[in-house]
């Protein structure tokens, strides 16, 4: 088995072939490569409590660039679950990943908070209010009654047209310095269309909305030992 360690945003995962590996300290999770078979690769996402996402938008966008890296060519196509990401570079370290739809679920009131709910392939509750409350409202809602699945978790501020602020709770994970997948559901609960900048602790995320549909550019590289 062969394996490497690669980040975005701070974001960190052991990319994995074959399933004989552990999840080092620091490391946000493992992506498993499953198959690979020209520009389409299949992987598994896995937290550091063993749990599985269905989803990950930094994590396929780290498994493309590891496929690219290998290719040498400038686009893949990730097969996580039932989904297809493709992901094309557009710099250097730089992707842009079509993630498909991203909707918005229901606007509820949950433990006297008011939660967006949104579902990206993974589950998010997405809070309006102040990101520094992220380590309070985090864990709350992560295993709330009403996720018996357990959800992803983002406190936001909006900070202007196309421009907000957020911190992340992953589930299985706790707090990380970014995430794609949040970088979407944070976008889709707080605009309908268009670009929206998200700012995270460990850098900024673009979101373009379209049609229902939810493209993100960032960042990924690997980290040398």
């Amino acid at each position: 088995m062969t394996s490497s360690r690669w980040q975005a945003h701070g974001n960190a995962y052991l990319v994995a072939e074959g399933s004989e590996y552990a999840i080092q300290d620091g490391l946000d999770g493992a992506i498993e490569v499953l198959s690979v078979d020209g520009d389409d690769i299949d992987i598994a996402i896995v937290n550091p409590d063993g749990s599985h996402a269905e989803m990950s938008g930094n994590g396929t966008r780290i498994a493309a660039a590891w496929l690219m890296d290998r290719t040498g060519r400038d686009t893949a196509r990730v097969h996580v679950g039932p989904r297809v990401v493709e992901v094309r570079r557009v710099g250097e370290g730089l992707y842009q990943s079509d993630l498909g739809e991203a909707r918005v679920v229901a606007q509820e009131r949950i433990a006297e908070l008011d939660v967006t709910v949104v579902d990206v392939g993974n589950p998010h509750a997405v809070v309006a209010g102040d990101p520094a409350d992220l380590l309070l409202i985090g864990p709350m809602l992560e295993t709330h009654p009403r996720f018996p699945n357990r959800t992803n978790v983002q406190v936001v501020r909006v900070d202007g047209p196309g421009e907000v602020t957020a911190r992340v709770w992953e589930r299985g994970v706790g707090e990380t310095t970014a995430s794609g997948s949040s970088a979407v559901a944070v976008a889709a609960a707080t605009h309908t269309e268009g670009d929206v900048v998200v700012h995270f602790p460990g850098g900024d995320l673009r979101v373009t909305l379209r049609d229902g549909r939810a493209t993100l550019t960032g960042p990924a590289e690997k980290i040398e030992p």
